[in-house]
């Protein structure tokens, strides 16, 4: 089922576990290479990277809810919520949607799904984008806890106390919680609609069962992922990006990006965690540059 409103186009793709709903925006006449998406969380929906379709003018840019979050079906099976399902979905999306040439924009763990499915070496894949990435958990906990040490010693107090007794699902913790990500995940304030839109419709399950209660407290089933030592079979061009104050911080972007080959890094100096929300027509116009110079590199072959 699919319905059209001007020149963009929704409808539903079934996969492994249900139905996941997506989104194709274009806007011009030019036809260069799709970009295809993959949100952060795990489970927080497309919407806040909805200031991509900026950059739709020239291309197809292909948003899609990952199972259990969003306009997509939430099953109610724990199971289902495993990194190698959702890089099965990824693959099911591709296929579904005839992406037969295409770039893999992922933000935070969606570049996780980027890097896995890349180390596939899928046919038609251009080029990456690895947005904030997490691509070693144990560096972001290393980081994100020195992040922590920042923060005023209340408010660590506070963490570290429900922490220890499992309560944070307490509104004290949340509330504490909201000081840093005021500070590591979007410096904007009131946080931009696109944003408030992804966390209303998050699908918290699976983000407490593969991440944990929060972005710098991780318990769940990806606790020890770490891929930097499959970085170097990554043969195309490849763009990290990140924030000054990101919880994927410059340092470790840096290095991240040190282990690519044909690899290059943008920082953006007055953002967090969501640099195309904060810095939107500068994150926008270096997408831009990297993806038709991504494509000048392949025609020039």
């Amino acid at each position: 089922m699919q319905r059209k409103i001007g020149k963009v186009q929704s409808g539903y793709i079934h996969v492994t576990g249900g139905n996941i709903w997506y989104q194709t925006v274009k806007f011009g006449i030019g036809n260069n290479t799709p970009l295809l998406t993959l949100h952060g969380g795990p489970g927080t929906p497309h919407d806040y990277l909805e200031p991509l379709a900026r950059i739709a003018n020239d291309r197809q840019i292909i948003f899609y809810d990952q199972l259990g979050c969003g306009k997509s079906e939430r099953p109610d099976n724990i199971e289902l919520w495993q990194r190698r399902r959702f890089l099965e979905e990824l693959d099911q999306v591709r296929t579904a949607l005839n992406l037969t040439s295409f770039h893999l924009f992922g933000h935070s763990w969606g570049s996780m799904l980027a890097i896995d499915y890349a180390t596939m070496k899928p046919r038609g894949l251009k080029s990456l984008i690895l947005a904030s990435p997490a691509l070693s958990i144990p560096q972001w906990i290393h980081d994100t806890e020195r992040y922590r040490n920042e923060l005023p010693t209340k408010i660590q107090k506070i963490l570290k106390k429900h922490e220890v007794n499992r309560t944070t699902d307490s509104d004290e913790y949340q509330h504490a919680a909201m000081k840093f990500y005021q500070r590591h995940l979007c410096r904007i304030h009131p946080w931009p609609k696109a944003l408030q839109r992804a966390i209303a419709k998050e699908g918290a399950t699976v983000y407490e069962t593969m991440w944990g209660p929060s972005e710098f407290f991780v318990t769940g089933n990806l606790l020890n992922y770490d891929c930097t030592s499959q970085l170097e079979k990554i043969n195309i061009p490849t763009l990290l990006t990140c924030g000054q104050f990101d919880e994927a911080t410059p340092e470790t972007t840096a290095w991240y990006q040190s282990l690519i080959p044909n690899s290059e890094l943008a920082v953006f100096k007055q953002s967090a965690h969501m640099a195309h929300l904060e810095e939107v027509e500068q994150y926008s116009q270096t997408i831009v540059g990297f993806l038709r110079q991504a494509e000048h590199h392949q025609t020039s072959k």
